[in-house]
């Protein structure tokens, strides 16, 4: 169901990965460059990888917090057909509605 435009927990996680091993490298590189004499400013490797990196947490938060609240609009639903199937006494809806309105979502649920 996720579009392109959509946060994804996996792609949050592989952006934030790939953040963090670019600022190792560019680290690594700054590191052996100043110890030869050269500059302490931080390289266009560093300073992209902490971009990444922090894309990618941030688009992982987004997903997790688009799951809470598709998971909880659904509990609303499901308690709304129990309550109506109570009212007028259809078991077959009061038992759906308890059944959606019971259902926990996990973080993991949303990719």
């Amino acid at each position: 169901m996720s579009s392109s435009n959509e946060p994804s927990k996996v792609n949050g996680q592989v952006n934030s990965l790939v953040g963090s091993a670019q600022q190792l490298v560019g680290s690594a590189i700054e590191t052996a460059y100043q110890a030869v004499g050269g500059s302490a400013e931080p390289s266009s490797f560093t300073t992209a990888g902490n971009e990444r990196h922090a894309k990618g947490e941030a688009e992982f938060k987004a997903a997790q917090a688009q799951g809470y609240v598709e998971g909880t609009a659904d509990r609303i639903e499901g308690k709304k057909d129990s309550i109506v199937g109570a009212i007028t006494g259809d078991k077959t809806q009061q038992l759906k509605g308890n059944a959606q309105g019971d259902v926990r979502y996990d973080s993991a649920d949303t990719a």
